[in-house]
Parts: C-alpha cells; sequence; structure tokens
C-alpha cells in the first residue's frame, strides 16, 4: 500500500509538471491564434455578416484558453503541491489555497466548458441549410457581450464558494460541514452536472448534428476553413467527454460513501490521482488537438515560430462559400 501511495505522489508531480509546462505553452499559442482570428478585418457589406460570424468560434475559444491559462497557473499548480508533495493548507492559507482556488477554478473551468459548448453551438447554427438557424448567429459585438455575461453569471454562481469553503480536520479544503445542503447541490449540480453530464450530453448532440450537416454540404475543398474548425471541436468534443467520464464516476463514489471518512486508502488516493490529471487535460490539450487537427491552425504556429510574416490573418471571410452552396439549392 506504501508503495502504491508513493506512486500516486511520484505521478502527480512528474505528470503534473509536465501538464503545466506544456498546458502553458499551449494555451499561450491558442491566445495567440485566436486574437488574430477574431481581429477586425476589411470586407464589403456583403461579407460583412458572415464575416462577423466566422469570428464567433475564434472569440469563444479565446474566452476558452484564457480560463483554461488560469486553471493550469493556479489550481493545477496547487493540485500538484496537495497531491503530488503532500502539502497541508494552514489557516492562514484559507483564503489564497482554500476558498479564492476553488471560486477560480469552478468560475474558469464552467467558463472554459461554456464557451466552448457555445463555439460548437454557433458551427451547428452557422452549418445548418436552414435560414433561419443561420441567422441566428451572434455578430461580433453581440457575442463578446455574450461571454461578459456568461463570466459575470458564472462568478455570482461560486461566490457561496467563498463563503462555504474552509478547512477540515485533516488540512483539506472542504465545504463547511455544517452546509450539509449546499455540500450535495456542490457535488452532485456543480461537479457532476455541470462540469460532467451537462457538457457531456450538449457536445455530444451538437457536435454529432454540426458533423451530419457538414457532411450533407458536401465541401470538397481541402483548405475549408469550417470545415476544418467545425472538425477541430468535434474533436476537442470527443477529448472533454472522454476525460469527464471518470471524474464523474469519482465524484460519485464520493457521494455514495459519507463524507465523514476522510482516511483514503491508498488505491482510492492513487484512482484519484489519475482522475484529477484527466480533468486537467481539457485545458492542457486543446493546443494539441487544434494543432494536429487545423492546417489553418498549425500554418498561424509556424508562422509565429519561423518569423514568417506573411498572411498575418486568418480567412474567416470563406464561411461565404457555405452560403453560395446554400443557395444553389
Amino acid at each position: 500500500m506504501q508503495d502504491m501511495n508513493t506512486t500516486a505522489h511520484f505521478l502527480m508531480i512528474i505528470a503534473g509538471i509536465v501538464m503545466l509546462i506544456f498546458g502553458s505553452i499551449g494555451n499561450l499559442l491558442n491566445i495567440y491564434v485566436f486574437t488574430l482570428w477574431s481581429r477586425s478585418q476589411q470586407s464589403t457589406r456583403d461579407q460583412h455578416h458572415n464575416t462577423n460570424q466566422a469570428k464567433n468560434s475564434a472569440l469563444y475559444l479565446l474566452a476558452s484558453s484564457v480560463s483554461n491559462l488560469i486553471i493550469i497557473l493556479y489550481p493545477l499548480l496547487t493540485r500538484i503541491i496537495f497531491d503530488g508533495f503532500g502539502y497541508s493548507v494552514s489557516s492562514y492559507e484559507v483564503i489564497s489555497l482554500c476558498k479564492l482556488r476553488f471560486f477560480v477554478l469552478h468560475t474558469c473551468d464552467l467558463l472554459s466548458l461554456t464557451c466552448f459548448c457555445m463555439a460548437t453551438f454557433d458551427r451547428y447554427l452557422i452549418t445548418s441549410r436552414n435560414v433561419h438557424l443561420r441567422n441566428l448567429s451572434a455578430t461580433k459585438k453581440r457575442t463578446i457581450q455574450i461571454i461578459l455575461l456568461i463570466f459575470f453569471l458564472l462568478c455570482l454562481h461560486s461566490i457561496p464558494l467563498l463563503i462555504f469553503f474552509k478547512i477540515s480536520p485533516t488540512n483539506d479544503c472542504d465545504i463547511d460541514s455544517n452546509q450539509y445542503y449546499y455540500y450535495y447541490y456542490y457535488l452532485f449540480v456543480i461537479q457532476i452536472f455541470l462540469h460532467g453530464i451537462l457538457p457531456i450530453v450538449f457536445l455530444s448532440i451538437f457536435g454529432t448534428l454540426t458533423f451530419q450537416q457538414l457532411n450533407r454540404l458536401q465541401i470538397h475543398s481541402r483548405l475549408n476553413v469550417d470545415k476544418q474548425l467545425s472538425r477541430m471541436l468535434l474533436l476537442m468534443s470527443l477529448a472533454i467527454i472522454l476525460s469527464s467520464i471518470p471524474y464523474c464516476i469519482e465524484q460519485i463514489y464520493y457521494g455514495m460513501f459519507s463524507r465523514d471518512d476522510q482516511q483514503r486508502s491508498a488505491l482510492v488516493f492513487l484512482l484519484h490521482v489519475i482522475s484529477s490529471l484527466l480533468f486537467y487535460t481539457n485545458p492542457v490539450s486543446s493546443f494539441y488537438i487544434y494543432f494536429v487537427s487545423t492546417p489553418h491552425f498549425r500554418r498561424e504556429v509556424q508562422k509565429l515560430v519561423f518569423g514568417d510574416k506573411h498572411h498575418h490573418h486568418f480567412i474567416n471571410n470563406q464561411i461565404h462559400t457555405i452560403d453560395k452552396l446554400h443557395h444553389s439549392h
């Protein structure tokens, strides 16, 4: 059992530090690329609306990448310190390492997931053959307002975490034992439903529908921007779904057993470490999925790395290709 416990600590330290380094680099590159893609471009009046539509996904993914970077630099780093090095939180650190940490973790992770879901939903609208659905895709200004509204609502929703999280008798961060009802709300609504079931179901439905619509459009151009972006979102959706399942199982396990039983076996701790690492693969792996699956994304990164100064913007207005196909039917 002691060997298993040592393995869990070692795994968290090594894998966690690797994820911290590569995740930080990846999300910084994400921010660079999506900032370029969402930058205003000169366009004709006829193309203006479609150009704004094409920027929506980039804006959502930009907000998601910023949230992911914060998650990696704060909650992931502190998780490595807690589970890897066995650090116990003292009463003097309750705000910075307990209350604020969980506030930032849940606010940023839900913001990242929500923005990614919105990006997927936006691709579903844009690739639809129904003109009424395509017109539901918001303008760039409205998209920014939506992102800010989501952030504000999530901050309000996370305020109880600042109030109810305290240091347990075992020096772990936990919800105040007197807040029995909020504990179950946190476990089943926030942890299991919002972080797990809801994004899994949403991305499964709209990712599949978008994929089907792209096949119906029969876009054969290998360099088509919309098909690449939709494929990129679909692959990331699969990664989110697969990494969320173990996290949900772990939270359900905790819900089935008394929270007062704080003594964890070495096996349970090892499974907790694996589940935590899988949970953080979402913010860490996004850049590498985008890079592998999308030539346009890969080209922007190569320009930055190799100093290519040609074509400093993403050709978002290629979205009109879809509209032409729609009108031709």
